[in-house]
């Protein structure tokens, strides 16, 4: 049977996670914000992937989830320092 997350939403939350959804700061957040918002309505995870407008992993949306559940809206976005590091240096020192 699939797990099934309990998130109990403020009304600021479910507000901020609808604008998103309609007008995101971000790009990435659309499908974060829609996720949240049907797990949040009592949807499996799985039925959740089934239902978003992209292709995305049933694991990154139960991380998703558990983001959330942790940090709340702030768990949902990128954090400063993720990715690939630059090679290059604009001020002329090798970072290598």
């Amino acid at each position: 049977m699939p797990k099934r997350y309990q998130i109990v939403l403020t009304e600021q939350e479910r507000q901020k996670l609808e604008r998103w959804v309609k007008n995101p700061p971000r790009p990435y957040l659309r499908e974060r914000a829609r996720a949240i918002l049907q797990v949040a309505q009592g949807e499996t995870i799985q039925a959740t992937v089934e239902q978003l407008r992209v292709r995305i992993h049933r694991n990154a949306v139960s991380e998703w989830v558990q983001r959330f559940l942790a940090e709340r809206l702030e768990g949902l976005k990128i954090k400063a320092g993720r990715g690939r590091k630059a090679v290059f240096s604009p001020t002329g020192k090798r970072s290598c």
